[in-house]
């Protein structure tokens, strides 16, 4: 098979390549190289196999037109986006451009070009808002939202704030519409916090890997022992591993027909859920550390909670996270520890 991975150099796309050699697909990467360590990614997957890559803009259409016009494929994973908050406010424009338009461009290029290809986007929470709708309780250290205790479902409104929200929401909107419209296999996949190996973090993209990077360095003592963070550290997430992401988007090709034209939250459930405070116990523990914590202003847009509540995916398919959270924690220090 023939497969797609735009935004192919970045974290998900590059352990979602990997898995595509290895499972003897054809594979083809567009990617722009401008997000921290696509190059070493690039460089990592070629000692893996061998694979087309193509450097280019999702924001030009011709630039994506010309690729999938030349290479057909038979199956897209769309990651190719703007990944961070804080950039989105910075660039509101370029925001728009990458996540909206440029994914408004894929559609239109594979309406022009293919027939039937199953196009799987990786698209986000943050579509929902901040979820202030709802009540929260502190317990312990985390929040918990008293309506939705065992995770959010597809049910709750969209409510796009922040740029970011609305150039991702836009864009899971213009995939479902183009299978209504257009009858394109597209798919929705909202993702909570995902975290693993290849993922080179940064202080406001991928918070697990950048925290245990910091931690590690306490450790080394190449920093100071104190962390800065945004809010008071009772935020939660579900995390879900790069593995299990990997083994859902080749799941989804094979049940395309069962999901698509919906969208499904994604991530690795209530019992993969970590606070901020949480963490930093763990990293204590683990690196026999004691970790400072700098409280800083919460962000714009931040939500509290969220924990994907993972019926709907688990009711169309076979599919459930199978790493546990510590698991994947220490294979997240160690993938620091071999980078540093």
């Amino acid at each position: 098979m023939k497969i797609l991975i735009t935004g192919g150099a970045g974290f998900l796309g590059i352990n979602l390549g990997r898995e595509a050699l290895n499972r003897g697909h054809d594979l083809f990467i567009f990617d722009n190289l401008l997000r921290k360590g696509a190059k070493q990614n690039i460089e990592w997957l070629e000692s893996k196999g061998k694979f087309i890559f193509k450097e280019g803009s999702i924001e030009l259409f011709k630039e994506i037109d010309d690729f999938i016009s030349k290479i057909k494929p038979e199956a897209i994973f769309h990651l190719a986006g703007q990944v961070a908050m804080t950039t989105s406010i910075e660039n509101p424009i370029k925001d728009f451009n990458i996540n909206a338009l440029g994914s408004l461009n894929l559609l239109e290029s594979a309406r022009k070009h293919l027939e039937k290809t199953p196009i799987i986007y990786s698209s986000t929470n943050k579509v929902y808002g901040d979820l202030e709708e709802f009540k929260y309780i502190k317990s312990d250290k985390r929040y918990v939202c008293i309506e939705h205790e065992d995770g959010f479902n597809e049910q709750i409104p969209l409510n796009f704030h922040s740029p970011y929200g609305c150039s991702k929401g836009s864009a899971d909107q213009y995939m479902l519409d183009y299978f209504r419209i257009f009858d394109l296999s597209t798919v929705v996949f909202r993702h909570s916090s995902m975290y693993g190996g290849r993922q080179f973090s940064t202080h406001d993209q991928g918070w697990v890997g950048w925290f245990c990077d910091q931690a590690i360095k306490i450790r080394d003592k190449k920093i100071k022992n104190t962390i800065s963070i945004s809010g008071n550290g009772f935020q939660v997430r579900d995390l879900l591993h790069s593995q299990d992401v990997v083994d859902l988007y080749f799941l989804a090709l094979e049940e395309i027909d069962s999901i698509k034209g919906e969208a499904f939250n994604i991530g690795g459930g209530l019992d993969n859920s970590l606070s901020l405070l949480e963490l930093f116990d763990y990293l204590n523990q683990k690196l026999d550390i004691e970790l400072k914590i700098n409280r800083q202003d919460t962000r714009e847009s931040d939500q509290k909670v969220f924990i994907a509540d993972l019926t709907k995916i688990k009711s169309k398919i076979d599919w459930i996270p199978k790493i546990s959270l510590n698991e994947g924690l220490d294979n997240q220090i160690e993938w620091q520890e071999q980078k540093n």
